[in-house]
Order: structure tokens, then C-alpha cells, then sequence
């Protein structure tokens, strides 16, 4: 079966740093489009980032942009999200998410697989 198992989040000051992984397995990796969601407290889903299936284009939410990297190394079936500068409004649960298709689009993306989350909290 399909399984995506996050990890590297934890408690973080603000300005500080993070790199989140995502350990994937059950289908070929480098077939398909990533992607990272995360869920702040009492808040919906927010789309933060992607990563078509060969690494070669990313994604990224505006607010993202400058701060966070996404990568993968398909070797290693294995994704990434370095998080540099963190604001107290990155605090979130981080899913890393398979798209269903090799491409991300932006529109009428189907989130297909989701993993479990990690907790990341930026606080002083």
C-alpha cells in the first residue's frame, strides 16, 4: 500500500530553521508530481508547495516564496522541505501529500495519498 511518513518537525524559534522529510513507498515515485499541505490550528488546509516528478520545476505558495525549498531525491523515494526564516504563522501540522499525475498544475489538483503529518510550532 500506498504510505508517506513525515518527519523532521519540532519546536523552532522564530528566524530559525527546519528541513521536513517524507519517506514514500508502495508506488514509483518518480512517476508522480509532490506536494506539501500544511494545517494550522482551527484553520482548513493551505497548499504550500510541489514538486513535478523529476525535481526539475517547484511550486510555491506566495507567503513561501524566498523561504522554502521543496526537493526530492527519487533515488531515495524521498521528499523535502527546507524551511529557512520561520514566522510564528508557519506553526502547522505539514502533510506531505502524492499528486496524482506527474505534473502539477495549480488547478483541479487531485491530493491522492496524504501522509500522517508532522507537527512544526515556531514559538520564542
Amino acid at each position: 500500500e500506498v504510505q508517506l511518513v513525515e518527519s523532521g518537525g519540532g519546536l523552532v524559534q522564530p528566524g530559525g530553521s527546519l528541513r521536513l522529510s517524507c519517506a514514500a513507498s508502495g508506488f514509483t515515485f518518480d512517476d508522480y508530481a509532490m506536494s506539501w499541505v500544511r494545517q494550522a490550528p482551527g484553520t482548513g488546509l493551505e497548499w504550500v508547495s510541489a514538486i513535478k516528478w523529476d525535481g526539475d520545476i517547484t511550486y510555491y505558495a506566495e507567503s513561501m516564496k524566498g523561504r522554502f525549498t521543496i526537493s526530492r531525491d527519487n533515488a531515495k523515494s524521498t521528499l523535502y522541505l527546507q524551511m529557512n526564516s520561520l514566522k510564528s504563522e508557519d506553526t502547522a501540522v505539514y502533510y506531505c501529500a502524492k499528486v496524482g499525475n506527474p505534473y502539477f498544475s495549480g488547478d483541479r489538483d487531485e491530493f491522492d495519498y496524504w501522509g500522517q503529518g508532522t507537527q512544526v510550532t515556531v514559538s520564542s
